[in-house]
């Protein structure tokens, strides 16, 4: 009995073996015939397109400049104070008003002053008759000499007097010393004004000076008469041109940079001191850059590049037809065909290495590696490589602006 169940557990044994490796041998021809087919799939419908936007590589002019933060001050800003003390009799302006120079702005009074004036004058004629008779008396020796100096030092004491009354009857009355422009003031007829007070703010507007500091290293770039401009938030899409008018000296000793003074025109009197602004100053000639939104720039550790789309070259004849591919519908530069119907991408990407040089805003420019007129891809680079197919959509192109604002939140 033990020798006959022996062949039969044998026999069992091996067909099971052979089951497992028809199975095991089964999968695996069938994903090697999976991944032939795939590779076949894939060499016959070639690199799927990626959709990416394009500029074309122009020359631009570009300005060397400097850019600084800086204040506006007036050419000419005080505030009016008076010299004496007294009360306020006439306020002879509106606050904001422009005046002229030597207008009248508040009247203090001066009944007093005026009284002593008077008599002042009163005594100085009286010096004087005084004085011209012991003149003649003099002549006729009726009096000493003595008498006479005494009277023209007395004559000269009561004129100075009246010149003293004068000065301060003329301090009682504030005038603008300059032309400008008057601030708020809060002063009213009746009111009682201390010597130093504050009665209104006077500043000459047009035009303005503009401080600003730059790095010491600046210094030689800087000179009088050179071109500057200023944005202000107050007028975000416009800019004021002006020229240096003082440089400082002295560097700081303590930021190691040095102070420069411009001079903007201000006719229509918009500008008003104490505004921060954006300085940029002109430090070079025009120089024609080709030039680039940043974001079409590629920056790797053996270098920085760029895609050109380039046009797809001719399709190869299939040996295995005997002929050449139907000829398609000329396309446009956006991979489509001339009548509107998708013909499958025209161009293909092809990186290049560049060097770059400046930037102003969202721009760079290129020195070396590229030509005018070349189609290069501003973005989507991350999904190229050289032959890539493209598809052009430009309806939402990268920012490409030299002076960029900032978005409103």
């Amino acid at each position: 009995m033990t020798n006959g169940r022996k062949p039969s557990t044998t026999k069992r044994m091996v067909i099971m073996l052979v089951l497992v490796g028809l199975v095991l041998g089964g999968l695996v021809g069938f994903n090697i015939f999976k991944g032939v087919m795939i590779r076949k799939f894939m060499a016959k419908g070639g690199v799927p397109p990626a959709t990416v936007t394009t500029t074309t590589v122009q020359f631009q002019e570009w300005r060397d400049e400097t850019g600084a933060v800086g204040t506006l001050r007036a050419m000419r800003g005080v505030d009016l104070s008076t010299e004496i003390a007294g009360l306020v009799r006439h306020v002879r302006f509106k606050s904001g008003d422009d005046v002229r120079a030597g207008q009248v702005l508040v009247e203090l009074n001066a009944d007093a002053e005026r009284a002593q004036l008077d008599a002042g004058r009163v005594a100085v004629d009286l010096a004087r008759i005084t004085l011209n008779r012991d003149r003649e008396q003099l002549s006729a020796e009726a009096v000493a000499q003595a008498t006479v100096d005494n009277d023209d030092a007395d004559l000269r004491s009561k004129t100075a007097q009246v010149a003293q009354a004068q000065a301060t009857l003329d301090k009682k009355t504030i005038r603008a010393p300059f032309a400008g422009r008057l601030g708020i003031s809060t002063v009213n007829p009746g009111q009682y004004v201390n010597t130093g007070d504050k009665i209104v703010t006077l500043q000459a507007i047009d035009p303005l000076y503009v401080d600003f500091f730059l790095p010491q290293q600046n210094v030689v770039q800087v000179g009088k008469g050179q071109g500057v401009t200023i944005t202000v938030d107050g007028f975000a899409d416009r800019q004021f041109a002006g020229e240096v008018s003082a440089i400082n000296p002295t560097v700081d000793s303590t930021s190691r940079n040095i102070q420069v003074e411009a001079t903007i025109p201000n006719p229509k009197k918009e500008l008003l001191p104490g505004m921060f602004t954006r300085v940029s100053l002109q430090t070079g000639g025009a120089r024609r850059y080709l030039t680039l939104p940043q974001s079409a720039i590629t920056f790797n550790p053996y270098g920085a590049t760029v895609f050109v789309a380039k046009p797809a070259p001719p399709p190869k004849p299939d040996a295995a037809a005997g002929a050449a591919p139907a000829e398609q519908a000329p396309a446009t530069k956006d991979g489509r065909a001339a009548g509107g119907a998708s013909q499958g991408p025209k161009l293909v990407a092809q990186q290049v290495f560049v060097t770059t040089g400046p930037t102003r805003g969202d721009q760079i420019a290129v020195v070396k590696g590229i030509d005018e007129g070349a189609t290069v891809v501003t973005s989507g680079q991350l999904k190229l490589k050289n032959g890539t197919p493209l598809i052009v959509n430009n309806a939402s192109p990268p920012p490409d602006d030299a002076n960029p604002k900032p978005q409103e939140q």
